[in-house]
């Protein structure tokens, strides 16, 4: 969440970052909530010294005439304390619900828009291949070679859910190897994470609406839910934290299975492999000093790159407007691979810079060495592989005339066969 004083001393450009990101939050009424909770704050302060001064004076000889006065003055005070504490207890509730609705600022970089159509190509990396014959899309490879079953996912899971089999396995395993692998060499903690968290880290990564709009599953009567994506679990590694400056960087890398509900998602966006309910991804994550926050997003982008490279991935990279960043981030890129069955670029990987929106809400801070106060770390993401969606690319553009798939050299596998004829 953003800092109230940031918030109190520049209403208008908090209100103003609101429009641009299209989020619909009064900030009028965060302030006069927040003023609510400032005078209750000093009221219950108030009367809460009024009643220790009154203990303190019992503690000495008074007379009986003067001590029955206190005494109902203290009982009196005690009344007015709690029904205080109750007003402020709610007025705090109503302000940090409000709070949390508030994005991120922006990055000045990050271009004006509201939707992924107004999100602003930077480059194309690698070139599109052209086919000597008409291409597939994944589905109809991957079920021809027999390497994946959607129909005995949907009867065992419902729609939306999917077998691997064969050399899908094998493709799916030597991916996240290769990509843990690079990411523990560029210095990154490699973890395999738990699939579920508490709604606490969920709402402090800023990962946990509610209603028609929530992509998680919800666990019945816990308080816990499926995760969305290893940044939910990577980033509440921390939580409540105060590091020494000398530890930051601190790089995690993690493998999870990610669960998604996918609201709303239909039509051929979402055929085969592009909009799945369960899918595995390796993701990375940084805890940074604020001013190498920038420098660090630079390095997770360009990791994502080299990966997509050594896998041989025509790609473009996407400065991805102010609109469809989502609340925490202050800057995102995508890389979108060029899928050949979508005749399109699909997403396939992201990186955040989420600053000190987070940490705020999750309570992680170092040690300024300079100052000898504690700040909040930045905090960022960024994908290095969405198994599913990359099984698209590699599938679609390595697919040959004869229906075998040629694999990258990165990957250490041999490529799929043919379908055997008759």
């Amino acid at each position: 969440m953003l800092d109230l004083k940031l918030i109190r001393s520049q209403p208008e450009v908090i209100a103003e970052n609101c429009r641009k990101r299209n989020v619909n939050v009064d900030i009028e009424k965060l302030l006069a909530l927040d003023e609510q909770v400032r005078k209750f704050t000093a009221e219950v302060d108030s009367v809460r010294q009024r009643r220790n001064d009154i203990s303190n004076k019992m503690k000495s000889k008074i007379p009986p005439e003067q001590r029955q006065p206190l005494i109902e003055e203290s009982k009196n005070l005690r009344d007015e304390e709690s029904e205080k504490e109750s007003m402020l207890r709610e007025l705090l509730e109503q302000r940090l619900e409000l709070h949390m609705q508030v994005p991120n600022l922006t990055h000045a970089d990050s271009p004006e828009g509201f939707t992924d159509e107004d999100n602003v190509p930077m480059r194309q990396v690698g070139t599109r291949r052209e086919f000597d014959f008409e291409p597939k899309d994944h589905v109809e490879l991957m079920e021809t070679l027999d390497l994946i079953d959607f129909d005995g996912g949907a009867k065992v899971s419902g729609q939306k859910f999917y077998y691997l089999k064969n050399q899908a396995v094998f493709l799916e395993l030597a991916l996240a190897q290769y990509a843990l692998s690079v990411l523990q060499k560029e210095g990154f903690t490699v973890h395999i994470t738990p699939d579920l968290a508490r709604h606490q880290i969920l709402d402090g990564i800023g990962f946990n609406p509610r209603g028609a709009e929530t992509q998680i599953y919800s666990v019945e009567e816990s308080d816990l839910c499926l995760i969305a994506t290893a940044e939910i679990t990577l980033g509440g590694l921390l939580i409540d934290q105060v590091l020494n400056s000398e530890q930051l960087p601190i790089l995690y890398a993690g493998l999870s299975h990610c669960y998604r509900t996918e609201a709303g998602a239909a039509g051929r966006e979402s055929r085969g492999l592009y909009r799945v309910h369960q899918f595995s991804k390796i993701e990375m994550f940084a805890f940074t000093h604020p001013d190498k926050s920038e420098e660090m997003h630079e390095k997770m982008r360009e990791i994502e790159e080299q990966i997509y490279q050594d896998l041989e991935i025509p790609y473009q990279l996407v400065n991805i407007c102010a609109g469809d960043l989502g609340g925490p981030a202050f800057r995102k890129y995508d890389l979108e691979a060029w899928m050949p069955g979508r005749g399109k670029w699909g997403e396939v990987t992201s990186t955040s810079n989420c600053t000190d929106y987070q940490s705020r809400r999750m309570n992680i801070r170092f040690k300024d060495q300079e100052t000898g106060k504690n700040r909040f770390v930045h905090m960022l993401n960024g994908t290095a592989i969405a198994v599913s969606r990359t099984l698209i690319a590699l599938i679609e553009n390595g697919q040959q005339k004869d229906g075998s798939i040629k694999l990258p050299a990165c990957l250490n596998l041999p490529d799929i066969p043919a379908p055997v004829s008759g």
